[in-house]
């Protein structure tokens, strides 16, 4: 009895494990008492017995085990624990796989009953695989649970309880169910249970019989053989290539419709017994079950139906998408509905994250044609493939693909979505006894020591409960009875009498009370329709006093904001409030309810009626208004969601507009759209008005370098998590836009005679070929990516002999990978990195035009596809010096605007560290400037590492290990030290270059170094250098300029880019003069430096005198430099000394006739930095300054072409200053006089009249100048100047008849103005000077002559002969001045 006294003291639960038997006996009946009291099916006291009911059933002694019966039955029945809620993750079936053949053994009916009750519980978890271990019960058994196996439902179960380690497992099902997602654990029972069967070989099945057998029964035979093979559900993985290749061959290619069955359930049962395995053999088989789908009889498309869609299990829908789409279009209707109902099924397996926007838009662009194809039955299926994705990803990603279809056919793809949700839900199922109690011996209790997470308190939402909030609430159309009961239970009964006074005082009163009560009141009890609908009771929306109807904007605002309120509710209000949006007294409280009908219904949804309505009426205020509303709620609520095709559409429409306002709105909300899209927002105004398009760039470019606000209102404002989400939809806005466009197929253009013209022999019909390639992409515009075998053609032509076909084929790849988009990705691999072979090239013409193609093929695929695989590095480890400069140049530009890069980058290491020692200078400058852009993303210990294999220089070793061994994370001052090559002693320049350039360089903003850190860190290193001696410091015989490698177009760059400020401005501010003192110090010695920007004008003298003196010694760093010169010679000339403003003058001269010796010519970058502020100093009141300025204008012509500098001189006859003008004007009459009418390119009619207004100036010297242009211009094209000048201008006319006439002092003027005139003058009056010496000299002499002649003969003292020597003599002298003078 003692011990009989210690056991029953104890609990209930400890009694059940006693050693004693009657002690378990007693806890079995107080637990069986216990279970029997326990109301509550979910009480925590049913957990304690979790892992003892299997010791229920299993006591050794017969009485206990008895009482431990009937207590597990009072458990189970009581508890309701069972696979059905917990699922067959906690539930382990093997054992009870294993058993169900015994129970049905069994002679107790009871026995044979429940075990059939279990049999269908288990087969709803894990389905066919519970068939094999059945097979060889009683057939009548056996039919009966096929029965009750086809009345179960298709869809997977779900577990519905979960125990305490699965909270989390707990909390992802709430969410996925809250989500309506379709995600789930289907399968998972059928997988656990698969590792219990033993798996067969079906590799041991003699397939030569199949492949040689030439009559069908032979071949029956062998594929009956294999097809009893494969039912078993688990198949040993091995080398299946022959098998499926055989059975392919018989679906493809074998006219018997039984043996095509056949081989299909084959096809099925190793797809389904190898899972995953039979990946590798998806490929080779869905392209012919597809095809096949011509067959007609219904027993051979259900076997393929079977056999595709188990091949589907076993891959992923991207790697069928390319052969589905295939098959699309093919000509067989039967073809194409089947596609369309295998991506309806293939659907249903998928999640939102297996089916991402880049899968899902190809899909919907082939079903949406389909849905318009001619066969009802290809219609239906299409409907039911956009259905079923529709409900997989949701609405929101589906519906911009149905922007353009018909709200019937929209309906008919809800319709399906609906009935696939309903097909999905699942039903509970009873449970059975013998099911629970096997369920309780192999129950998994979870790990005693381990707690699984809280669980979330009931009612309390996930994380993106709000993001998933549903803005489109289904309300119904309330009556205006209805509508009037409900708001009289609101709203005060004098508001409710007095709505519809006559009196506008009183129905002012009511809106009062009105919006006072919306305010107070209760959101939840808030009846949204019936409120806003009270507001139209007369005289409603035509209320005539203002002040009434701002009440109303803001009843619906306040309404829209606090209630429910639903679509059907916005409906009701938005064609008034649209309406009134333009009016001036209402439109502000008009656009404040609009933005709450947005807040409450989505901005996508309102802006598209508020467009379509404001477009509907004829009021140009109101759409203009609408436009404006739209671009601040644009930028409020951000641009996620929103149907870009249909804004384009609508702003199409605005641009059309008469009115100037509407289209003024519709460029200012382009302006906003492109902060989201992007510059694929640019093409689809190609077809615009010049005019038009100039605003349009306009307004984009002064948004280009903007970032699009943060979203303040709407569902972006919920959490960190959404609005990263909404910011990722918004970036891929620009790619959206890009599928939008309507592409051309050009497959059918690209002919075989075309490519065999690209790859003729002959020179003359290659070009030709080629040439009919661009006329086709140029024609087209934007393609389809299907381009035939014209890749292949045009990769042979990337090595052509003749260097201008190669830059054809360049033009042609850059127009191509333009006109394709995105798309261009997929011949990355087999046509885009053969450009990089263009860089071995020796002619610089034809690298540059590689590296533009390289860059317009990156604008389109983005970085990161290059980047991946070894082909990067196998081009880096060619050795050529021009592929391994430029490649690593086109690196050190690109990797830096990367937030990531693939792992595959760690292949271009060993080849870029052998760059480092490369024989070639320019390849070693260029390694060294990879070196930091590589380690910003590789970091220090894989790039230490790999550096450590490798022998490289001891300089580059020495430096790399100190400062990245040394320093760790300034690499980066490394990297400027090693391209810049600065020495201790200037280590206050490497800081202010540093300070300038590094810090504000995108790309080392992550780092975690300070700028403080660093400036001691280089502080650190000057010291650890021995200081120079101060005569090294006076020293200033070195070179005054460096030349770095790409500096100027880098600037260029950037002053393009806005990233510095552009050199434009009245008056030079601070800011200019830093930024430029900035820029100089990389390239310009220190003392020169100190001296250029001194405030001593005696430095800048002494500096201008020392760049003189090095001008011939360093021409080409001068050229490297001179932007930078240019620029400090403009601040030169608004200071007010005059011996530093002529000593610039004087070096002006001197550069540019060095420049001119060089043949070198200005950049535009340089000439509009430069030759504005010296046109200003020709208006100098100093003559002498005048003179020197009009010499280095007349010095400009030799390095920049004369036209250019016309319309800088254009806009010098605009000043005030009437020296300026006038000398402006001289200069242009010059250029007319040299160059000729050629000189004005397009404008002339424009910039002549411009002249000519100007000979009505009160300044005589401005009028006789102006004068001396137009004479000019008259000389060279004679009466066309009245027509280009007009003749409506008389007095024009009248100065010009007079000046023609008078012959005065202006034409003399003119005449001599120029340099060859007065060498023409000069040549005149030398001509008739000898005229006058020679017939004053020569003609008295040879009167003389002849007059002694005659007396001589008179004499006869000289014979005939003497006579006829003397004539021939003086008529000789005669004969040879005048031809002189000729």
């Amino acid at each position: 009895m003692g011990d009989d006294s210690e056991w029953m003291k104890l609990p209930t639960d400890q009694k059940c494990e006693h050693k004693v038997w009657k002690a378990r006996l007693s806890g079995y009946t107080e637990a069986l008492q216990q279970f029997q009291r326990i109301t509550d099916e979910k009480s925590p006291e049913w957990g304690k017995y979790q892992g003892l009911i299997k010791k229920f059933v299993t006591d050794s002694n017969a009485v206990a085990q008895l009482k431990g019966l009937e207590a597990a039955l009072a458990y189970i029945e009581n508890a309701h624990l069972a696979s059905s809620e917990f699922g067959s993750k906690v539930v382990t079936l093997k054992p009870v796989v294993k058993v169900l053949p015994k129970l049905f053994e069994s002679r107790e009916k009871a026995v044979r009953d429940e075990a059939k009750l279990l049999a269908v519980e288990v087969y709803r978890w894990i389905r066919d695989a519970l068939r094999p271990p059945l097979q060889n019960i009683n057939s009548v058994l056996l039919k009966e649970l096929e029965e009750e196996w086809a009345k179960l439902p298709t869809s997977a179960p779900r577990q519905s309880r979960f125990l305490r380690s699965q909270q989390d497992l707990r909390a992802k099902f709430e969410q996925q169910q809250q989500n309506a997602g379709d995600g789930g654990d289907e399968g998972d029972g059928e997988i656990s249970y698969l590792f219990t069967i033993r798996s067969i070989s079906v590799l041991n099945f003699y397939t030569i019989d199949l492949n040689e057998a030439k009559k069908w029964q032979e071949r029956k035979e062998a594929l009956e053989a294999l097809e009893t093979l494969t039912k078993n559900p688990k198949l040993e993985s091995g080398e299946y290539g022959d098998v499926v290749k055989a059975l392919n061959k018989v679906i493809g290619k074998d006219s018997n419709v039984m043996l095509v069955t056949i081989a299909a359930k084959c096809v099925a049962g190793l797809a389904a017994g190898l899972r995953k395995k039979f990946s590798t053999y998806a490929g080779h088989l869905v392209p012919t079950i597809l095809e096949k789908f011509k067959e007609k009889k219904a027993q051979v498309v259900q076997a393929l139906q079977e056999a595709i869609d188990a091949v589907f299990l076993s891959t992923t829908l991207q790697n069928v998408s390319e052969d589905t789409l295939a098959v699309m279009d093919n000509k067989n209707p039967s073809v194409r509905q089947q596609a369309s109902l295998f991506l309806a099924r293939s659907f249903r397996h998928c999640t939102p994250t297996t089916l991402p926007k880049s899968l899902l838009k190809p899909f919907c662009v082939a079903l949406l044609k389909q849905v318009n194809d001619s066969a009802p039955e290809v219609r239906d299926a299409a409907f039911e493939a956009l259905g079923t994705a529709m409900k997989v990803v949701g609405e929101r990603a589906v519906n911009p693909f149905l922007a353009d279809v018909d709200k019937l056919k929209i309906d008919k793809v809800r319709a399906f979505s609906g009935a696939f949700a309903n097909s999905q839900s699942s039903q509970a199922v009873k449970l059975c006894f013998f099911f629970c109690l096997f369920f309780c011996f192999f129950l998994k209790p979870s790990a005693p020591g381990k707690k699984g997470k809280p669980a979330a308190p009931k009612g309390a939402a996930p994380a993106k409960a709000k993001k998933t909030e549903n803005k489109d609430v289904a309300e119904a159309e309330l009556s205006p009875e209805v509508c009037e009961e409900r708001a009289g239970a609101v709203l005060p009964a004098s508001c409710m009498q007095t709505l519809d006074s006559a009196n506008w005082k009183e129905r002012l009163a009511a809106m009062e009370e009105f919006h006072k009560a919306a305010e107070q009141m209760d959101s939840k009890e808030m009846p949204c329709q019936a409120l806003v609908r009270m507001l139209a009771k007369k005289p409603g929306w035509k209320e005539t006093n203002f002040q009434v109807m701002q009440l109303k904007m803001q009843v619906i605002a306040t309404v829209a904001q606090r209630g429910t309120f639903s679509r059907t509710s916005a409906l009701a209000v938005l064609e008034p409030v649209v309406e009134k949006v333009g009016d001036v007294k209402c439109g502000v409280k008009a656009k404040e309810a609009l933005t709450g009908v947005a807040e409450a219904c989505g901005l996508p949804w309102t802006a598209e009626q508020v467009v379509s309505l404001a477009f509907g009426q004829k009021n140009p205020k109101n759409q203009a208004e609408a436009l404006n509303w739209l671009c601040n709620a644009i930028k409020e609520f951000g641009f996620a969601g929103v149907n870009v095709k249909a804004f384009i559409n609508n702003v199409k429409t605005a641009l059309a507009a008469t009115n100037p306002a509407v289209r003024t709105s519709a460029i200012s909300l382009l302006s906003v759209m492109f902060l989201y899209v992007g510059a694929p927002l640019r093409m689809f105004f190609e077809g615009e008005k010049a005019a038009l398009l100039s605003q349009i760039d306009a307004e984009f470019e002064k948004v280009k370098c903007q970032t699009p606000p943060a979203p303040i209102r709407g569902g972006s404002k919920a959490s960190g998590g959404e609005e990263a989400d909404e910011q990722e939809e918004e970036a891929e806005a620009g790619d959206d836009v890009v599928d939008l466009l309507p592409r051309t197929d050009i497959s059918d253009k690209i002919t075989s005679e075309m490519l065999s013209k690209i790859g003729d022999k002959n020179w003359k019909i290659r070009k030709e070929g080629l040439d009919e390639v661009t006329a086709v992409l140029s024609e087209a515009k934007f393609i389809k990516p299907g381009v035939g075998e014209l890749p292949t053609a045009l990769k042979a032509r990337l090595t052509d002999s003749n260097k201008i076909l190669v830059q054809q084929t360049l033009s042609i790849l850059q127009q191509m990978a333009t006109a394709m988009g995105p798309a261009i990705k997929q011949y990355i691999k087999s046509l885009g990195f053969p450009i990089f072979t263009v860089l071995t090239d020796s002619k610089n013409t034809v690298r540059a035009a590689g590296l533009t193609t390289l860059n317009g093929w990156v604008e389109q695929t983005g970085m990161k596809l290059w980047l991946e695989g070894e082909e990067l590095a196998e081009e880096m480890k060619k050795e050529n010096p021009f592929l391994r400069q430029e490649l690593l140049g086109w690196l050190v530009v690109k990797l830096p605007a990367l937030r990531s890069v693939p792992s595959d980058l760690l292949l271009c290491l060993p080849h870029l560290y052998s760059c480092l020692e490369d024989r070639n200078a320019d390849v070693r400058k260029k390694a060294q400037e990879a070196l930091p852009v590589f380690m910003m993303h590789l970091g220090y210990d894989k790039m230490n590492k790999a550096a450590a294999k490798l022998k490289v220089l001891f300089q580059t070793l020495l430096g790399l290990q100190y400062f990245i061994y040394r320093e760790r994370s300034y690499f980066f001052l490394f990297f400027l030290l090693v391209r810049y090559q600065y020495v201790a002693s200037n280590i206050d320049i490497f800081i202010e270059a540093y300070e300038f350039r590094v810090f504000r360089a995108p790309v080392f903003d992550r780092n975690p170094a300070s700028k403080d850190q660093v400036v001691g860190l280089l502080e650190k290193a000057r010291a650890s250098v021995p200081k120079p001696s101060g005569k090294a410091e006076d020293d200033r015989t070195g070179p005054i300029f460096t030349l770095l490698p790409n500096g100027k177009e880098q600037r260029i760059k950037e002053e393009k880019s806005l990233k510095v400020l552009k050199w434009n401005f009245i008056t030079p501010r601070e800011e200019y003069v830093e930024q430029l003192k900035a820029q100089m110090t990389l390239c310009v010695a220190k003392w020169l430096m100190e001296d250029l920007f001194h405030t001593d004008f005696q430095k800048h003298i002494k500096a201008i005198g020392s760049m003189m003196e090095h001008l011939d010694a360093e021409v080409e760093a001068t050229v490297g430099c001179l932007d930078l010169i240019l620029k400090w010679f403009t601040l030169r000339f608004f200071d007010t000394n005059t011996s530093v403003l002529m000593k610039a003058l004087e070096y002006l001269k001197l550069l540019f006739i060095a420049l001119s010796n060089q043949d070198y010519h200005l950049t535009e970058h340089e000439a509009s930095s430069f030759i504005p502020y010296l046109i200003l100093k020709v208006g100098e009141p100093k003559d002498v300054v005048r003179k020197d300025v009009r010499s280095i204008i007349s010095l400009l012509r030799r390095v920049y072409p004369a036209s250019r500098v016309f319309p800088f001189l254009m806009d010098g006859t605009k000043s005030k200053n009437s020296k300026q003008r006038a000398e402006c004007l001289e200069e242009l009459g010059c250029l007319v006089g040299l160059c000729g009418m050629s000189v004005f390119q397009q404008t002339a009619t424009k910039a002549l009249r411009e002249i000519a207004v100007h000979i009505g100036d009160r300044d005589t010297a401005v009028r006789n100048a102006a004068l001396n242009a137009v004479v000019m211009a008259y000389n060279v094209c004679g009466e066309q100047v009245y027509k280009l000048i007009g003749q409506k201008n008389c007095q024009l006319s009248i100065r010009l008849k007079q000046s023609q006439h008078s012959g005065g002092e202006w034409q003399w003027t003119l005449f001599c103005s120029t340099p060859v005139n007065a060498l023409h003058f000069g040549l005149l009056l030398l001509l008739i000077l000898l005229l006058l010496l020679l017939f004053t000299d020569y003609l008295p002499r040879w009167y003389g002559a002849t007059l002694s002649l005659e007396n001589h003969v008179e004499s006869g003292l000289l014979g005939q002969n003497v006579l006829k020597q003397s004539l021939f003599r003086v008529l000789g002298k005669k004969m040879f001045y005048t031809g002189v003078i000729l």
